[in-house]
């Protein structure tokens, strides 16, 4: 990816004032020998040191998390826990008092566990800690016992003959590697998320995968299968990096393996959950909206106090900081807790797609969902036209210890569907290097958070939001963003 180089401030000047004779906020902002004064005026940035310095003195929507979690606990999207949910999250934004708060409806397949076991049997018997992956089938009742065939990737799974694997268990060993910015979790999760169908195909009788995680915990790490109706599937289970580490030892004694796998799961009607919005409204220009967002479901172990209830403490904070102003902010603000993420973007989707028309107006997207990691840079997918604006406001997360990383962003999960209509997207990236440890597990629990870095997010996400609602350009959302970085 090429970076920009950093724009003078007479080309900053040079390309706003060209641009703000197109634009009704374009008479209203101070040009001076400030940059971010020529860009943004002396109230607005006045009120952006503010909204910082009194997020710092907050608590980053701790306290959000905490009640999320306490009161409702893991919250699978379509089980009676999403359903109180919901109905929590409504009425916690009606009681914080934001301008409107609204229910969107999101309708998905959904499925629900009951039971697994992956055990060795032979040449020694190990039980395993597993955890079944999202839209698992269940195993024949009693389960299946077979040959254990070891693969090292997704690839090595693509690329096998058939005849090496008909009727035996598959077990892929690849390991997620760690880094800040979870660059290892897209190569490593394929062998979750795709590979039980092409183990399907191959005539394998069960799947098993070495957890996507970087935990050297005894926690299995689950997540969802791509799901299609009418497409064969394997009951597929995840097993702990410690237990996929004795499974390969065993493979290592040059004897036939065998294991037993059994699964007690069941795929259930379609479900309609919501997304839950909450609207600061523009003063200027109400029909504009910059959303910031985070999902309210969870997997059905540990509490999703990280994946996602942290993201849902972290905007609703930021939200509630613009809230107290006196003044409004010139376009709306919408605080989104997104449906159903985690079993396949259906709230992203169904948002994406109620706004297909309308996205000239979406001013940008930025989601919350990464866990609670300090934010260490901002990353943007905006118009020419917007760059100098996106530099202006890192320049006011910079006293955060967060640093302009360049172009190219897709907004967080639930944005990702908007992206094929154009949306602009901003990134804040968290530092991620512990996160995978906890991901869809038992573990994920709200001690697992640092409130010092939920105070850090809140207060950037307050002044995100609140720039790019004054904003004297849009951000480019349309057909012109589609690919773009």
């Amino acid at each position: 990816m090429i970076m920009n180089k950093p724009l003078s401030l007479l080309a900053v000047i040079t390309g706003l004032c060209i641009a703000f004779l197109h634009h009704p906020l374009g008479a209203q902002t101070a040009m001076d020998a400030d940059s971010n004064q020529a860009i943004f005026s002396e109230q607005d940035l006045a009120i952006a040191r503010s909204l910082r310095a009194q997020g710092l003195e907050g608590n980053g929507g701790f306290d959000v998390v905490e009640e999320l979690t306490t009161l409702i606990g893991p919250r699978l999207a379509g089980s009676p826990a999403d359903a109180q949910a919901v109905e929590w999250a409504k009425a916690y934004l009606e009681k914080e008092g934001f301008d409107r708060v609204w229910l969107e409806p999101a309708t998905f397949p959904t499925w629900h566990r009951n039971m697994e076991k992956a055990t060795i049997v032979s040449p020694v018997e190990r039980e395993m800690v597993t955890l079944a992956l999202g839209f698992s089938p269940a195993t024949p009742e009693g389960g299946v016992r077979a040959e254990v065939v070891m693969l090292d990737d997704y690839e090595a799974l693509e690329a096998v003959d058939a005849s090496q694997v008909e009727g035996k268990i598959i077990f892929v060993r690849n390991r997620m590697e760690r880094a800040r910015d979870g660059a290892g979790y897209g190569p490593a999760v394929r062998a979750r998320s795709l590979g039980a169908r092409i183990a399907a195909e191959k005539g394998a009788v069960a799947y098993v995968i070495r957890s996507i995680g970087t935990s050297t915990n005894r926690f299995a790490h689950t997540g969802s299968q791509r799901f299609d109706v009418g497409v064969r599937s394997l009951p597929a289970v995840a097993i702990s990096n410690p237990d996929a580490d004795q499974l390969e030892r065993v493979m290592g004694l040059g004897e036939p393996v065998a294991m037993h796998i059994e699964v007690d799961a069941e795929f259930v009607e379609s479900y309609t959950s919501h997304n839950v919005i909450a609207e600061i409204t523009g003063a200027k220009y109400p029909d504009q909206v910059v959303a910031i967002g985070a999902h309210l479901d969870s997997w059905d172990v540990g509490t999703g106090a990280l994946d996602d209830g942290a993201g849902i403490g972290i905007v609703t904070e930021a939200g509630r900081l613009i809230k107290s102003l006196d003044q409004r902010p010139d376009r709306s603000i919408h605080i989104i807790f997104f449906a159903a993420e985690e079993i396949g973007l259906w709230g992203g989707r169904a948002w994406a797609e109620k706004n297909k028309d309308n996205f000239h107006a979406i001013q940008v997207g930025a989601e919350s969902d990464f866990g609670a990691g300090p934010i260490y840079e901002i990353r943007a997918k905006v118009s020419d036209e917007a760059k100098p604006v996106i530099r202006a406001i890192a320049e006011e997360l910079a006293p955060l210890g967060i640093e302009f990383g360049g172009w190219g962003a897709w907004g967080g999960p639930d944005f990702r569907p908007a992206g094929a209509y154009g949306m602009a997207a901003i990134d804040l990236r968290q530092d991620g290097a512990n996160y995978f440890d906890y991901h869809h597990t038992e573990n994920d629990t709200l001690d697992k958070i640092n409130p010092e870095n939920m105070v850090q997010n809140a207060s950037a996400y307050a002044v995100l939001a609140w720039l790019s609602a004054q904003s004297p350009v849009g951000f480019g959302s349309g057909p012109d963003l589609i690919g773009s970085n």
